[in-house]
Parts: structure tokens; sequence; C-alpha cells
């Protein structure tokens, strides 16, 4: 008395949750990569080829890949998009820098008009960036100077 039907039945059901769990396994290797592709990742064909490994080495990799294909974003790339306090760009490193140069060039001059010991060493040359040899500028060369009379105001002998 046995029923064709149900056996039919339960062996097409079986059929049915092994396709279903094979592709379900499938699908979930292949999130990793998907998520690669979608944050146009440089590497998304070795994280979809590596899914695959993972698949038939029982899923040692997947947690990697996962990790691997979330690291890169398109807006910020690998790491974070900026340190704070450095510029966003190379234009604006660039604007800083020549603020920077300006504000200093109006503090030397400012330091120039004030003190009248620079004024007399004004015909030396000033070094540059880059330039070698040995050139001492006048505030190091009248650093002794300058101690021996701050010494002597507070009452102290050389």
């Amino acid at each position: 008395m046995e029923d064709p039907f149900l056996n039919y039945f339960a062996l097409g059901l079986l059929f049915f949750v092994v396709i279903v769990l094979v592709y379900g396994i499938i699908a979930i290797h292949d999130i990793p990569a998907r998520i690669a592709h979608a944050r146009h990742h440089p590497h998304q064909d070795a994280i979809h080829a590596a899914g695959w490994i993972s698949l038939f080495m029982l899923h040692l990799l997947w947690p990697f890949l996962w990790i691997w294909a979330m690291m890169y974003r398109p807006d910020r790339g690998w790491g974070f998009g900026q340190k704070p306090g450095e510029p966003a760009s190379p234009q604006e490193a660039v604007a800083e820098l020549e603020a920077l140069r300006r504000r200093m060039t109006e503090i030397e001059a400012r330091l120039e008009n004030r003190d009248p010991a620079a004024q007399s060493n004004k015909e030396q040359p000033r070094p540059t960036v880059g330039q070698s040899g040995p050139a001492i500028s006048a505030a190091e060369g009248s650093a002794p100077a300058t101690d021996a009379v701050a010494l002597e105001s507070r009452g102290g002998r050389r």
C-alpha cells in the first residue's frame, strides 16, 4: 500500500532542499565579491576567486574576504579621508604654504624694523633653504653678545 505520489513528492522535496542549500552556500560566499564590486574595489577579481577557493576550503577564508572587501571605499580609499589638520588636496596644501610664507615675511619685516642691530647686518645675505656651506645668521652670530647683556642686566658676571 505504498503511495507512489508521496515517494516522488519526498524525492522532489529532497532535491529542492539540496539545490536551495547549495545555491544558498554559493550566494553567501559571493557576498564579499558583491561588496567589492559595489565599492569599485581594486582587487574585486581576486576577492571573487578567493571566495570560490574558500568554498572548497570549508569556509576558512570567508571572514578574511569579508574584511578585505569592506576595507576599501571609493570616497576615502583604504584609510581615513584625511587626518585632522591636514589639507584635503594638493591645492589646499600649496595655498596653506603660501599663506605661511606671507606670514613669515611679515614677521621678519616687523622684527627687522624693531631691531637696530639687524639694520647693521642687512648687507649680509641671509641663507636660503637648500643653500650649502657654513652660513651663520645674524641671530646666531650675536647670541653670545645678547647673553652677556642679559646676564649683566640681571646683575650676574660672566
